[in-house]
C-alpha cells in the first residue's frame, strides 16, 4: 500500500532547464547590449566552458555524488556546512567568473571586465526565472492530505532552498524535505532513500518516487527496493536496463496509478 510519495524537484516539479535557458538568454542579451557584438553563440560557449571548468576542480568528484551540475554552479554561492562546499565556496566566485570570460573569448571577444558583469548578472537573471510546470500545484493539492509528501533532491542545500525561496508555493505541501548535501549522499544512493524511508518509519513497499532522472530518481529507487514513477515529459527513448516501475507525461496521470496499486492491492 503506497502511504508516502517521493518527489524529486528539479524538472519534476520546477522547470529547472527553462529557468536556466531564460537566464541565459537575459544575460546574454546583456553581453550584446554592452558589448556592442553578435553574442549568439555565447550561451553554447558559456555552457561549454562551464562544463570543462568545472570538472577541473578538485571538488568535481564531490559535486558529482551530491548531484549538483555546472549550471547551478554559475548562480550558487554554496555556504554550506562542511569541507567540500567550503572548498567550493572559495573557488566559486572564480569559476563564475571564468565560464563568462572564457565563453567571450570562444566567440571572440577578449573582455574579462564584461565577463565578470556577466558572472554577477546570472545569479541574479535565475532568480528572477521560477518556473513551476503547470501542473505541479494542482497535483500536490490533490495528494495532500491523502498521502505522506517528502520532497528529495540532490543540490547544496543553500541553492535548493533558495529555489523553494523565490517559489514559495511548493514546500508548504511537503511533510519533509530531503536535500542530498545536507544528508552527504546523493541519488541514486540506496541511503538516501532509505534515509528518506526512516521520516516516515516506513518500509520501501509504502512509498513511490516521482522523478525526470532514470540515473538518480529511477535507479536509485529501484536500488532502494521503492517503486517508481518516470515522468517522461520530452518522451525520451527508454534506458537499456533501468526500467521505472511506471512511465507518464504528464503528472495527472500519477493519479490513475495510485488508483490502481490501490485497486490491485484490495484484490
Amino acid at each position: 500500500m503506497v502511504k508516502a510519495i517521493f518527489f524529486d524537484l528539479d524538472d519534476t516539479l520546477l522547470w529547472d532547464k527553462k529557468s536556466v535557458a531564460l537566464a541565459f538568454a537575459k544575460t546574454c542579451k546583456l553581453a550584446s547590449e554592452i558589448s556592442g557584438k553578435d553574442c549568439s553563440g555565447l550561451e553554447e560557449a558559456v555552457r561549454n566552458e562551464a562544463t570543462e571548468l568545472y570538472a577541473s576542480y578538485a571538488t568535481y568528484p564531490y559535486t558529482k555524488m551530491i548531484g549538483i551540475n555546472p549550471f547551478e554552479g554559475l548562480w550558487g554561492i554554496f555556504d554550506d556546512e562542511g569541507d567540500d562546499f567550503q572548498q567550493m565556496k572559495a573557488l566559486i566566485s572564480d569559476y563564475q567568473r571564468d565560464a563568462w570570460t572564457g565563453g567571450l573569448k570562444k566567440i571572440g571577444i577578449e573582455d574579462p571586465a564584461l565577463g565578470g558583469k556577466l558572472a554577477a548578472y546570472f545569479p541574479e537573471a535565475r532568480k528572477q526565472s521560477p518556473i513551476l510546470y503547470e501542473e505541479s500545484l494542482e497535483i500536490l493539492d490533490q495528494l495532500k492530505g491523502r498521502y505522506q509528501l517528502l520532497l528529495l533532491t540532490n543540490g547544496s542545500p543553500s541553492l535548493q532552498y533558495t529555489k523553494l525561496e523565490i517559489t514559495p508555493e511548493i514546500a508548504p505541501y511537503f511533510d519533509h524535505i530531503v536535500i542530498s548535501g545536507a544528508f552527504g549522499r546523493g541519488k541514486p544512493a540506496p541511503a538516501i532513500f532509505e534515509h528518506a524511508l526512516s521520516k516516515f518509519s516506513l518500509q520501501p513497499e509504502d512509498a513511490l518516487m516521482v522523478g525526470d532522472n532514470l540515473l538518480t530518481d529511477i535507479i536509485g529507487a529501484e536500488k532502494a527496493g521503492i517503486r517508481s514513477v518516470w515522468i517522461n515529459r520530452e518522451a525520451k527513448a527508454p534506458h537499456e536496463t533501468i526500467l521505472p516501475t511506471y512511465e507518464i507525461k504528464h503528472l495527472q496521470e500519477l493519479l490513475p496509478i495510485l488508483e490502481h496499486i490501490k485497486k490491485a492491492e484490495k484484490l
